[in-house]
C-alpha cells in the first residue's frame, strides 16, 4: 500500500515538517508519528499542549492566518496546513525562511535531531552557530543528554565523549566528527535513528562497569553517567546506579540522607546509618539560618493549630482546603515583603514550577542566570518557552541576550535569577538586572530562598537589600528554610497574584500546607519583625568564620551570604575532604554533581545565628586539619 504521504511531494513536505514540530513538542520520535495518528488517543495531546502544537505549526511555516483547532490527527492538521500555505500564497504572503539546519551531513543531522528532542525547538529554531547557553539556553545537563542521543543515532559505542566545552551545535557536530570520522560519510541506520518498531542500541557501558579505574581502583564515574544509560529494560539504570552507589557509601563519601534524631540546632544527633549508630556533629548544613525551627513560640504555634483545625484540610484551595490561617499568612508574608499580595503554594519548588508556567508560554522567552536553582530550570521545561542563560552575573551578557530576543520575537520576556545562589552563596546583581529589564521592558522575578530571613536591613530579601523594593515585579520564596515550616510563595502585584492563583497548575491541583504548618510560620515572622537581634547576631557568625577560612587559604568564590563554599574542583578530593571533616564530628554538604557542574566540587556550609563563638572556633580548625589531611591545603 502506497504511503499517502508521499503521494505528492507539497504533502511530504509539510508532513515533514508538521512531524518535527509535534515531535519537540511531545519528544516522540518522529517513526512513532503517522498520519493516522489521533492526538488524544494515540499521542495524549492534550488541549493545552496542542495549543502549543498549532502556534508552534504556525510560526514554522510562517503562516499569515491561526489554523483551526479542529483536526484531530496528524494527516488532517498537515491538510490544514496546506490549505492555509495555499491561502497565503494566494494573497501573495512570504515564504518560510530556509535555515542553516536542514541541509547537513549525517553526523550534524543527528546531532540537530537530538537537539530537537532535548530542547523542544523547531528545526528552523536550531541555528549551527546559535551560542548554547546564551541564545538556545541548552544547560550542561541538556547538553549532556543531547550528546548521549547523537552518540546514540550515529550508532556510536564505548564510553559517550565529553564535549562541554562545545559552544554551538556546529562546534558539537565536529567534535563528534572528529571523536569518530568513520561516521563523516555514512547516514546513520534506522536502529541508530532509533526508528519505530526496531530494537534499542546496545548501551554503552554494560551496567556496573566502572571505566577509567586507576591503578588504585578508584571509580572515575560520577552521577552524570546514569543519566542517559538507555537500555530496554528501563530499570536497568537503576541497577547500575545501585552499585556505583553502594561502592561510595562503603567507602564512607556519600552520605545523603542520614536520619536526625533530634531537633536541628547548632548541634545534632545523626544516625549513622553506615555504622549503625547515633552520632552527634556540629550542625552547618542547616538552612534554619534564624533559628526559628526550635523556637518555643513557632512550635507551641504549630501544636495549637493542629489541636484546633486537624493534621490537614484533605484538598486544594479552591476545592475545601483553604483555612483562615492561609489567609492570614499571605496577608502576613505581603506585609512583611511590603508587596501588594500574595500567594502561597505548598512548596518552594512549586512556586517555581507554577508561576513560570502560568506567565511564560512557547512564544515567550524566559532569560535565567547560568547558576539558577533547578526549580527555574524545571519550570522552564514546563512552560515551553524559549530559554537563554546568560553568564552568572554578567550583565554585558544579559543586556546581548535581551537585545537579540528583542528583535528576534513578539512575546514577552521574563528574567528570572536567585537572589542568593544555593551553591555558590552570592548575591544577584539586581541592580543591573532592573536597569536593563526596564531598557528592554522586560519583567524580572527573584527566587529569595535563601535571601528572606538573611538579607536586607529587615531581613525581607534581594530587593530590600539593595534598596529596590516595588522595582521587582515578583518576589518568591520558600518557608522550609529561615521561615521554619514547609511551602513557597510569590508575592506581587495583586492582579498577578489572582492570575497565579487560577492558572498555577501546582497550586490549583495540589493540597496546600496544613493550617498547623501555616500557623508556625505566622509566629516565625512575628519572632523575626520582634526579635531583630538574631539576624544581627547571623551577619556576626557569618563575618567570623568567613574571616578564619579566608585567612586559612580556602577558596570561598564571590560569597555574601549565610552560606558559605570551600570550593575544590574535583569530585574525588571534595568527598575524601567531606569524609575527613564528618570523622572529626562536624556535618556539612558534600556538593558534587548534579548539584554543581563536574570540575566545581565543594564543600557547603551554612551558618545559623544559633552557632556560639566556640563553634565557630572548633568548625575552621576541623575545616583546616580535614583539608590539609586531604591536600586540600598545603601541610604547614
Amino acid at each position: 500500500m502506497t504511503n499517502p504521504v508521499s503521494t505528492h511531494p507539497d504533502t511530504a513536505r509539510v508532513h515533514d515538517g508538521v512531524v518535527e514540530v509535534i515531535a519537540a513538542r511531545t519528544l516522540y520520535d518522529v517513526g512513532h508519528l503517522r498520519p493516522e495518528s489521533h492526538f488524544e488517543a494515540d499521542l495524549g495531546i492534550d488541549s493545552v499542549i496542542m495549543e502549543s502544537v498549532l502556534l508552534s505549526v504556525r510560526e514554522h511555516f510562517a503562516l499569515s492566518a491561526e489554523l483551526p483547532a479542529g483536526p484531530a490527527t496528524i494527516g488532517e492538521l498537515v491538510d490544514a496546513v496546506r490549505a492555509a500555505l495555499a491561502a497565503d500564497a494566494g494573497s501573495g504572503a512570504p515564504a518560510p525562511a530556509a535555515t542553516d539546519a536542514g541541509a547537513a551531513d549525517p553526523v550534524t543531522e543527528a546531532v540537530v535531531a537530538a537537539a530537537m528532542r532535548q530542547t523542544q525547538y523547531q528545526r528552523h529554531q536550531l541555528a549551527l552557530d546559535a551560542d548554547l547557553e546564551g541564545e538556545l539556553g541548552v544547560d550542561s545537563v541538556v547538553l549532556t543528554s543531547v550528546v548521549a542521543e547523537a552518540t546514540e543515532r550515529l550508532g556510536l559505542t564505548g564510553p559517550a565523549p565529553d564535549l562541554a566545552g562545545a559552544t554551538t551545535l556546529r562546534a558539537l557536530a565536529d567534535a563528534l566528527r572528529a571523536c569518530a570520522p568513520a561516521v563523516r560519510n555514512t547516514a546513520p541506520s534506522a536502529e541508530a535513528a532509533g526508528g519505530a518498531g526496531t530494537d534499542t542500541p546496545e548501551p554503552r557501558r554494560a551496567p556496573g562497569s566502572a571505566p577509567g579505574a586507576g591503578p588504585d581502583d578508584w571509580d572515575h564515574r560520577s552521577m552524570k553517567d546514569f543519566t542517559e544509560q538507555r537500555d530496554p529494560d528501563l530499570f536497568a539504570k537503576t541497577r547500575s546506579f545501585a552499585g556505583y552507589l553502594r561502592s561510595r557509601e562503603k567507602d564512607r563519601l556519600y552520605w545523603y540522607g542520614m536520619p536526625l534524631h533530634s531537633k536541628c540546632g547548632n548541634r545534632a544527633v545523626i544516625f549513622d546509618e553506615l555504622e549503625g549508630r547515633k552520632r552527634e556533629f556540629l550542625m552547618f548544613a542547616s538552612n534554619n539560618y534564624l533559628g526559628l525551627a526550635n523556637h518555643p513560640g513557632v512550635i507551641e504555634a504549630v501544636v495549637d493549630a493542629t489541636r484546633t483545625y486537624g493534621a490537614t484540610h484533605t484538598g486544594s484551595r479552591f476545592i475545601g482546603g483553604t483555612n483562615m490561617l492561609h489567609k492570614e499568612l499571605e496577608r502576613r508574608l505581603a506585609a512583611f515583603k511590603q508587596r501588594p499580595a500574595c500567594i502561597v503554594y505548598p512548596g518552594g519548588y512549586s512556586a517555581n514550577l507554577g508561576a513560570i508556567s502560568a506567565l511564560v508560554k512557547s512564544y515567550d522567552t524566559l532569560v535565567v542566570d547560568r547558576l539558577n536553582h533547578m526549580s527555574i530550570v524545571d519550570g522552564a521545561r514546563l512552560s515551553g518557552a524559549v530559554r537563554k542563560i546568560y553568564r552568572h552575573n554578567d550583565m554585558a551578557d544579559l543586556e546581548r541576550i535581551l537585545s537579540r530576543s528583542a528583535e528576534q520575537g513578539t512575546g514577552g520576556r521574563l528574567i528570572v535569577a536567585d537572589g542568593v545562589f544555593s551553591m555558590h552563596g552570592d548575591v544577584c546583581d539586581l541592580p543591573g538586572i532592573v536597569r536593563l529589564a526596564k531598557e528592554y521592558d522586560a519583567r524580572v522575578m527573584i527566587d529569595d530562598a535563601h535571601s528572606t530571613g538573611v538579607l536586607g536591613v529587615r531581613g525581607s530579601g534581594t530587593a530590600e537589600h539593595f534598596g529596590l523594593k516595588g522595582e521587582v515585579d515578583l518576589e518568591l520564596g520558600t518557608m522550609s528554610k529561615t521561615l521554619a515550616g514547609m511551602g513557597g510563595f510569590v508575592v506581587g502585584e495583586e492582579e498577578v497574584v489572582e492570575y497565579l492563583r487560577y492558572y498555577s497548575n501546582s497550586y490549583v491541583f495540589a493540597a496546600n500546607i496544613p493550617a498547623g504548618v501555616a500557623a508556625g510560620l505566622i509566629a516565625a515572622i512575628d519572632v523575626i519583625e520582634a526579635e531583630p537581634e538574631r539576624l544581627k547576631r547571623l551577619w556576626t557568625n557569618i563575618g567570623t568564620l568567613r574571616g578564619r577560612l579566608l585567612e586559612a587559604g580556602f577558596d570561598l568564590e564571590h560569597s555574601e551570604s549565610a552560606i558559605l563554599p570551600i570550593v575544590i574542583g574535583d569530585e574525588r578530593r571534595a568527598m575524601e575532604m567531606g569524609r575527613a571533616v564528618r570523622a572529626r564530628g562536624l556535618f556539612c554538604q558534600t556538593v558534587v554533581y548534579p548539584g554543581v557542574p563536574l570540575g566545581d566540587a565543594r564543600l557547603r556550609v551554612s551558618v545559623t545565628c544559633e552557632h556560639t563563638p566556640q563553634d565557630l572556633d572548633l568548625a575552621a580548625e576541623i575545616f583546616v586539619d580535614a583539608a590539609r589531611e586531604t591536600g586540600v591545603l598545603p601541610t604547614p
